[in-house]
């Protein structure tokens, strides 16, 4: 029996189910037919116009990516519009685009279990609230680092573990870290979380100014590794899982992940 778009979204909603996303949120499929065939997946961050261009010309018939293609509600599918051209792009070559975002970041396993343990946390909670007591699914995650360490030391092995370019920090450079909080993406939301828990460094992107002065001020420390860094781990991730998950449902179909996509953010 042929493989379908439905199957694929079916073992995602296993993986990353849509109720953990957050209310803002537009995950699922954003473009395509739910009973198109699927031979070959492509997982990405983005779906940028030379992502979506590379699974059409890679014979892709399903592109699964973090960030949703559609976000705010579109007004008109314009074909001159950095949207409306991939929308074309994909329905020409009858690529189905599927978003897993907040879903992914809050599920047990997913993105911010996966950067912690790249931090070096061996075991997380998480930051905000439960979906469900007990269940470890929520945004955000806290837990003891495996060694004390400092924060100006710490800003340097996430940098070097990370292969990052850059990593910037605020708070005194030798503020002892024990415990550390944590948010993939863009993590200012959750400063309030950050500063009425005992962690006394919290890891995101996106930070601003006054997010920094805060912290400084209640003395504790941001380290800064970019909305980029903190969740691109995922894409290799989250490909051998699906992979594994086709592998064990008897499914075949071909998942790859997209090597093409960059920092957008270049460090002089």
């Amino acid at each position: 029996m042929a493989v379908t778009v439905a199957d694929i979204i079916q073992i995602m909603e296993e993986m990353a189910p849509a109720r953990l996303a957050e209310d803002w949120d537009n995950v699922g499929l954003q473009v395509g037919r739910k009973d198109g065939p699927v031979r070959k997946i492509r997982v990405a961050l983005d779906p940028l116009p030379e992502v979506v261009s590379a699974a059409c010309q890679g014979d892709a018939d399903l592109l699964i990516t973090h960030h949703p293609l559609i976000f705010r509600p579109l007004r008109t599918v314009d074909f001159n519009t950095p949207s409306g051209s991939v929308i074309r792009m994909a329905a020409r070559h009858h690529l189905a685009i599927f978003s897993a975002h907040t879903n992914l970041d809050s599920v047990r396993g997913g993105i911010n279990d996966v950067l912690a343990l790249k931090i070096g946390m061996d075991h997380s909670d998480v930051l905000a609230d439960e979906a469900e007591p007990g269940s470890g699914e929520g945004i955000g995650r806290i837990g003891a680092l495996s060694e004390p360490t400092t924060l100006s030391a710490l800003a340097s092995e996430l940098r070097a573990r990370l292969r990052l370019k850059a990593v910037k920090y605020a708070g005194p450079a030798d503020l002892s870290v024990t415990t550390a909080a944590l948010c993939s993406g863009s993590g200012g939301g959750l400063m309030g979380r950050f500063l009425s828990s005992d962690a006394q460094v919290y890891i995101s992107g996106d930070f601003r100014y006054h997010e920094a002065r805060d912290a400084e001020m209640a003395g504790r420390g941001l380290i800064d590794i970019g909305h980029f860094a903190s969740e691109h781990l995922m894409v290799t991730v989250l490909a051998d899982r699906l992979r594994e998950r086709l592998k064990q449902s008897g499914i075949n179909a071909a998942v790859e992940a997209c090597t093409l996509e960059r920092d957008p953010f270049t460090f002089l």
